[in-house]
């Protein structure tokens, strides 16, 4: 595990730092020292948790739409970040087919906005732009994809962050092989954890049902997918972008996802769930007819981050499903979120 007294004092801005990744990246910058920044929508989800997981007064926040070009440019010309971790995204696959010109515009004109700060501010020594496992043209194989595979994502999700990873290598091709700054991006795997809140996710769905008193409805029971905890791909983007910081070789693009024996189909992970929560949870199959397409099969490779950092996975799934279990029925309770995020976070790391 790297040191994260590297970001102590840094000034770090983190985009979409109300969602799910973003709270707990941020809790994480927070405990570490960083002179943190955010800049996102307001939290996308009722409840949320940005709002509970205690940065009130410990970061500032700004909001504001990733679409809004001289509000974020207004923000790098105040804050001055040497790190900016792009994280701002419409995240939802199903969303994006309700709304697709929305997902082009927030994740592709996003992405054109956070580059064109980034070149406009020689401030920033290090960007990482956080895509997705799901930007590679999926051949429903049973290897994993590699970062040298095409990058054509199906729906108008996947496809807008194929679209993301283009803009930034065409960026960095274009406009930054003459300064000292390093662009890097990573392509992670579904992540789980506690505090995601989200709609048309499978553990949030489960925790709902939970909370319901209901059977959990499972739409796809038999989809692969690479899951992880989520504080698997936060410390490795923290990881990438402080050693490209001090050292720009490491820059490039990175799958982030976990071991083979992790990548599960959806039926498993909820079978996980149901044997953590207890003898109340159970699921049923409830396989839409006419469902927007979704991919059945994906996985990562991930053997160049693991060669190039030594990089390996901390929690196999079925202590991610046990932490996100524990971390959900303290939520149901009232319980003290900001410190069980600071309990997980020290586990993680091995304190």
């Amino acid at each position: 595990m790297f040191d994260l007294s590297f970001y102590k004092g840094k000034k770090v801005l983190v985009t979409g730092h109300t969602g799910f990744k973003g709270s707990w990246l941020c809790r994480i910058l927070v405990n570490a020292g960083a002179d943190l920044t955010g800049y996102s929508l307001e939290a996308p989800t009722t409840p949320d948790l940005f709002s509970i997981a205690g940065l009130e007064g410990k970061m500032k926040s700004v909001i504001g739409d990733i679409r809004d070009f001289d509000k974020l440019k207004a923000v790098f010309e105040e804050t001055q970040p040497e790190i900016v971790l792009h994280l701002a995204a419409q995240p939802i696959v199903r969303d994006s087919y309700k709304d697709p010109r929305y997902t082009y515009e927030t994740n592709v004109m996003g992405t054109v906005n956070i580059m064109e700060c980034v070149r406009l501010f020689p401030c920033v020594k290090s960007m990482l732009n956080v895509t997705t496992d799901k930007v590679y043209k999926n051949n429903e194989w049973c290897w994993g994809y590699r970062e040298d595979e095409p990058l054509d994502g199906f729906d108008p999700y996947s496809n807008s962050k194929s679209c993301s990873e283009l803009v930034t290598h065409s960026y960095k091709n274009s406009f930054f092989n003459d300064r000292e700054i390093a662009i890097s991006t990573a392509r992670a795997g579904n992540v789980i954890g506690g505090g995601d809140f989200a709609n048309d996710r499978i553990i949030p769905d489960c925790v709902r049902a939970m909370k319901d008193g209901r059977v959990i409805g499972v739409r796809n029971p038999y989809s692969t997918r690479p899951y992880q905890h989520v504080l698997e791909p936060l410390f490795v983007y923290l990881m990438i972008a402080a050693k490209q910081y001090e050292d720009a070789s490491y820059a490039g693009y990175y799958n982030v996802g976990p071991d083979e024996c992790d990548c599960v189909t959806t039926g498993e992970l909820v079978d996980l769930f149901c044997k953590h929560w207890g003898s109340e949870a159970s699921w049923e199959n409830q396989a839409e007819k006419n469902a927007p397409h979704e991919a059945n099969f994906l996985k990562l490779d991930c053997s160049k981050i693991k060669s190039v950092f030594g990089w390996k996975p901390t929690w196999h799934i079925d202590e991610c499903v046990e932490m996100t279990c524990r971390f959900s029925r303290i939520w149901l309770e009232n319980g003290n979120i900001p410190e069980e995020m600071d309990k997980e976070i020290k586990a993680f790391i091995g304190e």
